[in-house]
Parts: structure tokens; sequence; C-alpha cells
């Protein structure tokens, strides 16, 4: 488990700590939302909270207000990219055997023209 304290080698943690550049869409006091650099999808965002959870489990356990947060954010970011009425997924994936592949909490939110059919990512 985690106590939300930033992790030195972890990525998401630097971006956070603008050590890393990415492609800010939104941000608040407890969250940040980039672009994904791998987008599966027109609009691929991911919604991390500032605070170190190596994943959604362990965030809702850890900080289950953050939790929220990170939920209605993803809802925010939806909004602002255009595709709150078309719809949009928004996927955790926790554990290597999930494909997370950073160990950060992040639920990456998708959508866009031809993105909600097919396999999920």
């Amino acid at each position: 488990m985690s106590d939300g304290n930033p992790v030195a080698d972890c990525l998401f943690c630097r971006i956070v700590a603008k050590e890393i550049p990415a492609e800010v869409v939104r941000e608040t006091d407890t969250t940040l939302a980039f672009r994904d650099i791998h987008p599966q999808a027109p609009t691929h965002v991911l919604v991390v909270p500032k605070a170190h959870y190596p994943n959604a489990a362990a965030l809702a356990v850890g900080d289950p207000v953050q939790a929220a947060a990170v939920l209605a954010e993803a809802g925010e970011v939806a909004a602002q990219e255009k595709i709150a009425e078309s719809g949009y997924r928004m996927i955790f994936n926790t554990g290597e055997g999930a494909g997370q592949t950073v160990f950060h909490a992040h639920v990456h939110v998708l959508g866009g023209k031809g993105s909600l059919h097919g396999a999920l990512v």
C-alpha cells in the first residue's frame, strides 16, 4: 500500500512534479489530466491523482475522497473534450496482468468517432 507520497522513479509522479513534460489538459489541486502519448482513440486523456497510489484499488482504500475526485475530473475532461454527450470510456488497468504499465493510479478517458467499438485498451 502507499501513503500518497511521491515515488522518485514513478513516471507519473515526475509528470505531476513538472520534471517530465506532458500535454496537460486540466489541473486541479489534487489531480492532473494529460494526453496519452500513445492514444488509442481520437481523445485519450489520463487523469491521475497528484498523490501516489500504485493502482485504483489502493487509491480507493487509501483515499476515497481522492478516488472520487479522479472520477469527477474524468467527467470534466470528457465535457471539456466534447465527448460527454456522444459517450466515452473510463478505464482503470489494475495490475500488470490487466495491462497496467505505470504503477501510479490513473484512469484513461477515451472517446471520439469510432472509439467505442472493438477491443478494450
